[in-house]
């Protein structure tokens, strides 16, 4: 039987208890980048340009093997281990039943594990935005959580010695902003003094805070139109207001 990779989706199937999602390397490792050091500490071998993770599935019924390429392109086998041939049943949307389900649910099972631990989230584009992402990490040592499953493309940071949020960075539409259009646009919330909001707000640059309580929160277009460096000041202004 021919291998079968990845970089195919997989379709809905339907397995015992009815119609279920399976997810496909683009739904898991889309928006990720690959940590080659972690991918190494995880148990991955490197061969040449790839990076090959064995594992069994279904207390050794079958063997999957994950490569990812330098780039971060992940694709997969599995064998069954009695033939010794490459097993395809469970990306066959017709294929049915117990057993070839409960091979689905480990299959993503090890595959969503590998992109948690092993690939960071890679979502933000503008280069401000990943400025004021290093910037934090740099100064705070605190990374990105990305709380809404619903939402993919906004994540909060927060402190870690009270867990109080000091900075939210979303992706929203213009008109969200009462600006014309609906080009995608990636925007800043952080803690302000009320009088400095008032002062600094000018339907522009600056907004009341989006999703936020307008009279202790400030938003910041990440577009360029405030300079990182003003931005890195009021970003560590919030993360001070953040202890009270």
């Amino acid at each position: 039987m021919p291998k079968y990779s990845d970089k195919e989706s997989l379709d809905t199937v339907t397995g015992q208890g009815g119609k279920q999602q399976m997810k496909s390397i683009i739904d898991i490792f889309g928006r990720r980048k690959v940590d080659i050091q972690k991918l190494l500490a995880y148990g991955f071998n490197q061969h040449d340009n790839r990076y090959v993770y064995l594992t069994d599935l279904i207390e050794g019924q079958f063997e999957m093997t994950v490569v990812v390429s330098s780039q971060g392109v992940v694709s997969t086998t599995v064998i069954d281990t009695s033939t010794g041939e490459d097993y395809v049943l469970h990306h066959v949307v017709a294929t049915t039943g117990a057993f070839v389900g409960k091979l689905r649910e480990e299959y993503e099972r090890v595959l969503t594990d590998i992109a948690k631990v092993c690939f960071i989230p890679d979502v933000f584009k503008s280069p401000v935005t990943r400025q004021v992402i290093q910037f934090i990490r740099d100064k705070y040592h605190d990374e990105l959580e990305f709380l809404w499953p619903r939402t993919p493309d906004n994540a909060i940071f927060r402190r870690q010695d009270n867990a109080k949020w000091y900075g939210a960075i979303l992706t929203i539409k213009n008109n969200k902003l009462g600006l014309d259009g609906e080009e995608r646009i990636e925007i800043l919330d952080l803690r302000m003094d009320p009088d400095d909001i008032i002062a600094l707000t000018d339907g522009k640059k600056y907004f009341p805070g989006f999703h936020m309580n307008k009279k202790y929160w400030i938003t910041i277009r990440l577009d360029g139109s405030v300079s990182v460096d003003e931005i890195f000041m009021r970003i560590d202004n919030s993360f001070k207001l953040a202890v009270k």
